[in-house]
């Protein structure tokens, strides 16, 4: 007899919490295979498709294109063939996006604690009879310890469902609790991640006094918003003492918002959600804004030498050098004899980490927003290697298939806004790094050449620096360094 199994959305990895189904590719009746890619979604980080661990045929699909889902609910179920035996796999197990899937873990059973003659254990609350089950309290519904795997959560009583399908409470139903005299549960609440537990406990919110609106009661982001939401519509005391209390209290009790006066109207225009990858900048560039100290200088530099330089390298055959390669080439020679600027900054302890490694990241404008993709250990590659990297994450940028490891990990951010048809700009530095350095255009200008006056191809460079890491000396001499190699790149021959 076939076996209906769901498969939940997975953890995607990198803290992110949640997707958007970008694009089905599997209906409803169709055949897969283990492993098979069955749905593309979109993350904060980049666009990735989703395997599905089991194999069969496809019964329903969970959440239509556009729709944004949270890790752990479902996606789809798949009828399957009858096992085998009884310890054979149901499928690859859990899936790790980008990595395929992987043996799905043991099960394990909650073993209720025994007294010396067998017996089951008496709750703490205190001594009862063999057998006895104590009654539930009017409008409760009473919760016992669990044996059977479960993780012990509370269900809501029969019959009664939540009333809010996205919110954060179930508002208008005889909630689950404990009955009276008897002790809270003990354990973990389950959250859909370490934010959502930090939120809470920022305001003073129990998270036990809520009910989960995700899959199997798990608490989202939303759920403690909206508990928020009314604690603040609810009438506030003036006593310090009871703010706490005052919060836990209002999360049961049904908001009733009063009615938008005409002048308290929101502004009539286009909203755009900040989500995606666009949510994630914006989160990523305040968080910069609010905690690096940042400082720009520029400089002015001739690049004749260096572009007459590509000129030469490109006729000589082989792959042609791109000229964003000999900038990358150069920072990281400039990184080698200023290593305070390839670091980071550890806040908890108040160290600044210098790094080994120059692992480059260079800004990307894609039509759903802009990227960082990082080219790993980028001072072991030449020029050649660095163009052809280059080019290979240019185009999985474009296409919305860089992995979550493609996007994170950098050291240090070049960024060529002179793409633009800009002279320059004082970029914000991507968190947590140090610095980045910006390239405007390159454009022929007036310049005087030994002593002359002629037309070069003259282009801005700025630097952006953290001011923890490095005082206006050491930004100054690494801008200087660069700005050297432009104009006369033989100077990168002592380091080659």
């Amino acid at each position: 007899m076939a076996q209906v199994l769901e498969f939940k959305l997975p953890d995607l990895g990198e803290g992110l919490t949640e997707a958007e189904i970008v694009r089905w590719l599997v209906q409803v009746g169709d055949v897969v295979a283990v492993d098979q890619p069955v749905v593309e979604v979109e993350t904060a980080k980049a666009m990735v498709e989703v395997p599905c661990p089991y194999g069969g045929v496809v019964t329903a699909r969970f959440g239509e294109e556009g729709t944004e889902l949270p890790v752990g609910a479902p996606l789809l179920t798949v009828a399957v063939g009858p096992k085998a035996s009884d310890t054979e796999s149901e499928g690859s197990g859990n899936v790790l996006v980008g990595y395929g899937t992987g043996a799905p873990p043991a099960r394990r059973r909650r073993v209720r604690p025994t007294t010396p003659t067998g017996r089951p254990a008496a709750p703490t609350g205190g001594p009862a009879a063999p057998g006895h089950v104590p009654p539930a309290a009017p409008g409760r519904a009473h919760a016992t310890p669990a044996d059977d795997g479960s993780d012990g959560r509370i269900a809501p009583a029969a019959g009664q469902g939540p009333a809010r399908q996205h919110g954060a409470v179930a508002v208008g139903t005889a909630r689950v609790t404990d009955p009276p005299g008897s002790p809270r549960g003990e354990g973990p609440v389950p959250v859909i991640s370490p934010l959502v537990r930090r939120l809470a406990r920022e305001n003073g919110l129990d998270l036990r006094e809520l009910a989960g609106s995700g899959p199997d009661g798990l608490i989202l982001r939303a759920d403690v918003e909206y508990a928020l939401r009314a604690a603040d519509a609810a009438p506030r005391q003036v006593t310090a003492p009871a703010a706490k209390s005052h919060a836990r209290v209002a999360a049961t009790l049904t908001p009733v918002a009063p009615a938008p006066e005409p002048s308290q109207a929101a502004p009539a225009g286009t909203r755009i959600p900040l989500k995606g990858i666009r949510g994630a900048v914006a989160d990523k560039l305040s968080r910069s804004r609010h905690e690096i100290p940042d400082a720009t200088c520029w400089v002015d530099a001739d690049a004749t030498e260096l572009m007459r330089a590509r000129t030469a390298m490109n006729a000589a055959g082989g792959p042609k050098i791109s000229l964003l390669a000999l900038l990358a080439r150069i920072c990281t020679a400039a990184l080698a004899r200023f290593p305070e600027l390839n670091s980071t900054v550890d806040t908890a302890a108040r160290e600044v980490v210098q790094l080994d490694h120059v692992h480059l990241g260079f800004a990307a404008q894609t039509e759903r927003g802009l990227v960082v993709p990082v080219v790993r250990d980028a001072h072991a590659r030449d020029a050649e290697a660095l163009t052809a990297e280059f080019a290979r994450l240019t185009e999985a940028a474009r296409a919305g298939s860089l992995t979550p490891g493609e996007l994170t990990g950098g050291t240090f951010t070049l960024n060529n806004y002179g793409v633009f048809g800009v002279d320059g700009s004082t970029p914000i530095i991507n968190h947590p790094e140090a610095a980045m350095l910006g390239v405007g255009r390159i454009v022929p200008k007036p310049w005087v050449h030994e002593g002359e006056l002629a037309v070069r191809q003259v282009v801005q460079l700025s630097l952006t620096f953290d001011h923890r890491v490095c005082d206006g000396g050491t930004a100054g001499g690494f801008l200087r360094y660069v700005a050297d190699c432009v104009e006369q790149p033989a100077v990168l021959l002592r380091t080659l």
